[in-house]
């Protein structure tokens, strides 16, 4: 089952305390679809400009992603330039120039409108609408959204949502969107909105999903190096969609599997800069830090002999 994608496609600069790469291969969408592309096939919307390189054309193409809807456009691709200090939770944006993604206007291709499976990257809420309005029957929509949205187009954010199925954000969006801090409050008033699953990235601390009367917790996997936190939001996504759309199964214990895979494809990606580490990886060491992270977490039950069982004197 394949997955329907729309973002973007640009060249990110970045700085961190290990190192600094320029105009090298980033956006929400290359992220996305090429970590969602080690389990399922993967459809791409989304423009670049005439300086686009074409090994980065046949670098997508040979991880099977459709490329029928990345449009090129007259003009330069959009470009990002960040810098990390040593906390990598939060980047510093030192410019933005949209170029072609500032006009941009997503076209589905013949094909796409069937998409059981779609994500709605980081953009414009009212393009993520635009997009929605030309599927049909989609089994499940996700969608990711920042505090630039939150900010400046909260109401169309919210039409959007109404239509949405699943939300990841990070825990400061989530505060901001529900105008709550308690991170519980905020995850309800949320689905509240349309969402039925909330999925809450907090970086070195994990990932939580709420979900019906359900809190999953799942940690971050424990690294040696981190060397470029850019992307990883949008590498899990794609990790956690991408098993989905493989497993085509949205029962709860699927999904706190998908969370897993997708914190997986996440600690990869942040180990090199750019997607330098998603073009090496093989699928069986996906398989052997998917066990490492089960083992991270697993504790046997409480038993009459149990030491603890004191507490129920």
């Amino acid at each position: 089952m394949s997955i329907l994608v729309v973002g973007s496609v640009a060249f990110d600069s970045v700085e961190t305390p290990f190192g600094k790469v320029d105009e090298v291969l980033g956006g929400s969408a290359t992220y996305f679809s090429t970590a969602a592309s080690f389990f399922t096939d993967v459809d791409l919307v989304a423009v670049v400009g005439e300086d686009f390189p074409s090994e980065h054309v046949a670098f997508l193409r040979a991880r099977n992603i459709n490329l029928a809807g990345l449009q090129t456009a007259p003009g330069a691709t959009f470009r990002w330039k960040g810098r990390y200090e040593y906390d990598l939770n939060e980047a510093h944006t030192l410019d933005t120039r949209l170029n072609v993604f500032e006009t941009f206007r997503p076209r589905l291709p013949q094909g796409y409108e069937q998409s059981s499976f779609v994500f709605l990257a980081n953009i414009d809420p009212e393009l993520q609408l635009e997009v929605l309005r030309q599927v049909h029957g989609p089994k499940l929509v996700a969608c990711d959204t920042m505090n630039f949205w939150i900010e400046g187009k909260l109401e169309a954010l919210k039409k959007t949502l109404a239509h949405v199925d699943l939300l990841i954000i990070n825990d400061a969006e989530t505060r901001q969107l529900a105008a709550e801090p308690n991170l519980v409050k905020a995850a309800r008033i949320i689905r509240e909105m349309g969402p039925r699953t909330l999925v809450v990235k907090r970086g070195e601390y994990g990932v939580v999903m709420f979900r019906d009367e359900s809190i999953f917790a799942a940690p971050a996997y424990p690294l040696e190096a981190v060397f470029d936190p850019t992307g990883a939001g949008d590498t899990f996504a794609g990790g956690f969609m991408g098993y989905l759309a493989a497993t085509e199964d949205l029962s709860e214990a699927n999904l706190r599997q998908a969370i897993v895979f997708g914190s997986v494809m996440a600690s990869f990606t942040v180990e090199q800069f750019s997607l330098d580490r998603l073009r090496t990886l093989e699928l069986e060491e996906i398989r052997s830090r998917f066990r490492r992270f089960k083992q991270l977490t697993h504790f046997e039950d409480l038993s009459e002999e149990s030491p603890a069982h004191v507490l129920a004197r």
